[in-house]
């Protein structure tokens, strides 16, 4: 990539805030979803990649801190946006806790990622390091891919969920970039021009045609 001008500071502290709230809530949320396991050794994996949630989330408070930001300052602008995604994905079952964990953080993880290329170090390098691992992404996709080779109807119903989730942070991304110009900014002045912007979400949108059909899901 080429070389790029320094993001506003303000832009980036508006991405960790956004990051660190996401994180936490992440916390909140896989630590429930674990009691929804139908036994032990899963509720153990799920309450690890809780556990790895909230040491991100003191990582990404740390580094804003490093900046002279309060962390709760730059979180609290993403509060509400992020409960509302999550009151309205609560998932049902183990099935679609794990949906949401593959598909809903598969997503995020996916537009961070491109974010992060047009940072610079420290904050690109954290910002990678906090997406999710690969490991328990790969336990997520293998738990409903024998689930739905059990049972192939629950290939419906999980890509309905799916359809569901991916709709709900579409919504919520939209609404975030227009109440915080400065994140909508960072992605259009990294990316260089609307046409490279579109390019963008286009790649987003086929990583997650490709993670739903990964899993036996349609679009």
């Amino acid at each position: 990539m080429a070389e790029t001008n320094p993001p506003p500071e303000a832009a980036v502290v508006e991405l960790l805030g956004l990051l660190a709230y996401a994180e936490l809530v992440a916390f909140d949320r896989m630590a429930a979803d674990a009691r929804l396991a139908p036994d032990l050794q899963r509720r153990a994996v799920l309450s690890e990649m809780a556990a790895r949630e909230i040491d991100n989330y003191c990582r990404l408070a740390d580094r804003l801190r490093e900046l002279g930001r309060d962390p709760d300052g730059a979180m609290r602008p993403f509060v509400q946006p992020l409960q509302e995604y999550h009151e309205q994905t609560e998932p049902n079952d183990w099935l679609e806790a794990l949906a949401k964990a593959y598909i809903g953080d598969g997503l995020a993880d996916d537009f961070y990622r491109e974010i992060a290329g047009f940072l610079q170090s420290p904050d690109k390098e954290l910002v990678l390091d906090v997406l999710h691992e690969s490991r328990f992404e790969e336990f997520s996709a293998a738990e409903i891919r024998a689930a739905i080779a059990a049972d192939p109807k629950v290939s419906n119903r999980l890509s309905m969920w799916a359809r569901r989730l991916s709709g709900e942070a579409l919504s919520q991304a939209q609404r975030v970039a227009m109440e915080h110009p400065e994140l909508a900014t960072l992605v259009l002045v990294g990316s260089g021009d609307q046409a490279a912007l579109m390019a963008l979400f286009k790649r987003l949108t086929s990583a997650h045609s490709a993670r739903m059909t990964s899993i036996g899901l349609n679009n």
